[in-house]
């Protein structure tokens, strides 16, 4: 009977990426998953959230680019998941979005999100990366305009199997859009490398900010992404990490 126990448990941990089984003490994480100024399959993304468990997840869907950061007096999230490309963040809402890092909440930017905030010099150094829509002087730096192609099927090395973000991972592929010539702060933990010729070599860092622990991943276009057991293992586990577990 032990022997059929493990093998069911074998197979259900390698069809969903190790996400669905865990001990009944693990503590509820509160995630919000910011969207907005970047169209995507909302379907299959929200499912992708729905089918991990011991997490509360709450969608928002941004309306006036950063609204989320307005009022901060009832927070509880433990942690904020980026998937928007939103712009405009006002200085009182810049500065409220400081405070929670200060606090501890911890942040995971995904894939688009290297491209909010462009003209906010600090979230580049917050969540470890930048994309350029166009030649952008910064820091005394001209950088040339970023590029990305769709469709992509690109081999993904683990950089770092040790850290509780890859634990468990190994090396894959996956069908997804690749980014090329963004920056990479020199401080990131690098997570994820590729070979990929159209891809910036570094595709998952983690790095600390202030009081918050941070995990950028670039991947995660779409439903092939969304479904990928080692896609949703990795993105668990960085949700896990930066809330602190």
């Amino acid at each position: 009977m032990m022997r059929m126990w493990t093998f069911f448990t074998a197979v259900i941990l390698a069809l969903t990426g190790g996400c669905s089984v865990h001990t009944k003490n693990q503590v509820p994480i509160s995630v919000v998953v910011v969207t907005g100024g970047h169209g995507y399959e909302k379907e299959p993304f929200v499912r992708m959230f729905e089918e991990m468990e011991s997490l509360h997840c709450h969608q928002v869907e941004l309306k006036d680019d950063s609204e989320l950061f307005e009022d901060i007096s009832n927070w509880n999230y433990d942690v904020i998941v980026f998937y928007n490309m939103t712009q405009n963040i006002s200085p009182k809402r810049r500065e409220n979005f400081l405070t929670l890092l200060d606090r501890g909440v911890g942040v995971v930017a995904l894939h688009h999100s290297l491209v909010s905030f462009r003209d906010w010099p600090e979230y580049k150094k917050i969540i470890g990366a930048k994309y350029y829509e166009k030649e952008m002087l910064e820091d005394g730096i001209v950088h040339p305009a970023s590029t990305y192609r769709h469709d992509v099927q690109m081999a993904v090395t683990i950089a770092d199997k040790t850290h509780p973000v890859t634990a468990g991972v190994v090396n894959f592929t996956i069908l997804d859009e690749t980014y090329k010539g963004y920056s990479v702060e020199s401080d990131n933990h690098i997570l994820l490398t590729t070979d990929e010729p159209t891809s910036q070599r570094e595709i998952a860092w983690a790095r600390q900010y202030r009081r918050a622990r941070i995990c950028g991943i670039q991947l995660g276009h779409g439903p092939d992404a969304y479904h990928h057991p080692a896609y949703r293992r990795l993105l668990y586990q960085a949700i896990q990490w930066t809330a602190g577990q």
